[in-house]
């Protein structure tokens, strides 16, 4: 195993951090790599804010389903499927005037320019967490982003071909934490990687996979009776997935108008 697939088979998620700061020269690596990620066409539809303000850090902590560890964490970047700035180019380069003289439409974002985007943002995400991870720094994905659409809006004035698709913390780790680290758990590869074509799983299947995966549950999520329950009452079917839904339906009814 070369170290490129050891970096790939040994990172997890970290949210406990040293407080030093990321030094100039890891955080420059990061950067660089995460500008050299694969995008669709070579147009870059995404952007990246530093979050550097420790009041704003703060307030993520809440509007991320109360994350505290965002607070504390020395490198927070919020990465953004963006078409803005392709469309305040075509503005100011008169592309709805040749348009209009080609008899041509003149196709504003929609949403599968939001989904695109969304794949440029997070393949560059994933290019900083393995940057970051091949230097000692750890790093964690904050999905809630996509939550509280009208307060991250305002926080970061966000336009509306704008989305807030992650957020990412990166930290050195606490001595204690980083020495054999144990490996979160995946679905056995059966299960999610087949050949030609989709299969579906059957019940003493699922049954199995979820063995594999969660192991045997001292006990189940609010009451349910089995692990299948228990995931839906606790991420699926809970409070923060039902906000993260409706941010989700404003962002796109505002993107494609």
């Amino acid at each position: 195993m070369n170290e490129t697939l050891k970096v790939l088979d040994n990172r997890r998620s970290l949210r406990g951090y040293d407080p030093r700061p990321i030094s100039k020269e890891h955080k420059e690596w990061i950067l660089h790599n995460m500008f050299r990620a694969p995008t669709a066409g070579n147009m870059m539809h995404y952007s990246v804010i530093e979050v550097a303000n420790q009041k704003m850090k703060d307030k993520l902590v809440t509007t991320c389903d109360n994350q505290p560890f965002i607070a504390k964490a020395p490198l927070v970047l919020l990465f953004l499927a963006d078409l803005q700035r392709w469309y305040d180019l075509f503005e100011s380069s008169g592309v709805s005037e040749i348009c209009r003289e080609r008899g041509l439409d003149y196709v504003t974002p929609q949403e599968s320019d939001l989904l695109l985007a969304s794949c440029d943002a997070l393949v560059a995400a994933q290019n900083a967490v393995i940057a970051a991870e091949s230097l000692g720094i750890g790093s964690c994905y904050i999905g809630d982003i996509m939550e509280n659409i009208e307060t991250h809006r305002k926080m970061f004035d966000l336009p509306k071909w704008v989305f807030p698709i992650a957020l990412l913390c990166f930290g050195y780790p606490v001595r204690e934490e980083r020495a054999d680290r144990e490996k979160t758990p995946r679905f056995p590869q059966r299960f999610v990687y087949f050949k030609d074509k989709y299969l579906h799983i059957d019940s003493k299947e699922f049954e199995a996979m979820l063995m594999e995966h969660f192991g045997q549950p001292r006990s189940f999520f609010g009451g349910a009776q089995n692990i299948g329950q228990s995931v839906y009452l606790r991420k699926t079917g809970s409070t923060f997935a039902a906000e993260m839904r409706r941010s989700v339906k404003v962002a796109l009814q505002d993107w494609s108008e």
